[in-house]
């Protein structure tokens, strides 16, 4: 359980979040919003690379904000980030080992659990194939294969389905939901498809401004009014 508290974040005269509190369940949990809501600032914030004005984080019952950002390495937050972060030159395996090399895990079981992970994420190429070799898609999939390998606590998915067709997406979708069983991570997805959202995620939070608008149960939060208002539009998502 991820319990956040009246967390605030500013830069200079803008608030990006303003007193948000919220608490994300084991799981796969959406946080959607409009551009500029404070999605990314909350991932930034709980990556350790922006320390907020006021506010607590309680992650599995301990402080993440009194851990340093390397601490919080390899006590197992991972994430990813909207522009892609893999060396095209590495292979893909080397890629994801950089990753393992800052986890708990140890060093004999590191060529297990990287191939293990490259499995996971569905990738069927040669791991030791290029990472610049690769279509769009494959590597969106390493960058989700970076975040899983090691065994996180918690998985911070930003944009991770951004400009994928739709048979992707649901591809891609499917390793989502099943990163909570079979990784024992509390997933936080944020994307802007709302198929997606509703395909991952049983509870979502809703920014707004940097402050929290919505959260509960996806079907219900994607059919609140002020939601609707604020973000989706004037037509409710299909069930």
């Amino acid at each position: 359980m991820i319990e956040v508290s009246d967390l605030t974040v500013r830069f200079g005269g803008v608030t990006p979040l303003d007193r948000m509190t919220v608490t994300f369940e084991r799981g796969t949990c959406g946080l959607i919003g409009p551009n500029g809501a404070g999605k990314t600032t909350f991932f930034n914030v709980l990556s350790g690379f922006v320390k907020p004005a006021d506010g607590t984080v309680h992650a599995f019952g301990e402080d993440l904000l009194r851990m340093t950002h390397y601490r919080r390495a390899r006590w197992g937050v991972r994430r990813t980030f909207q522009t892609e972060q893999a060396i095209e030159e590495l292979s893909v395996y080397d890629n994801v080992a950089m990753i393992h090399e800052h986890s708990k895990m140890t060093g004999g079981s590191r060529r297990e659990d990287v191939l293990g992970a490259i499995e996971f994420v569905k990738l069927e190429i040669d791991p030791y194939a290029r990472v610049g070799s690769l279509g769009a898609a494959q590597r969106r999939l390493v960058e989700v294969a970076r975040a899983v390998v090691g065994k996180p606590r918690l998985v911070l998915l930003d944009e991770p389905a951004a400009g994928l067709p739709d048979e992707e997406t649901a591809l891609l979708g499917d390793v989502i939901r099943a990163i909570p069983e079979h990784m024992g991570a509390l997933v936080i997805l944020v994307d802007h498809d709302m198929s997606l959202v509703s395909h991952c995620c049983e509870v979502t939070a809703v920014l707004d401004f940097g402050k929290l608008l919505a959260s509960g149960p996806t079907d219900e939060v994607l059919r609140d009014e002020r939601v609707i208002r604020a973000y989706l539009g004037t037509e409710e998502i299909a069930a």
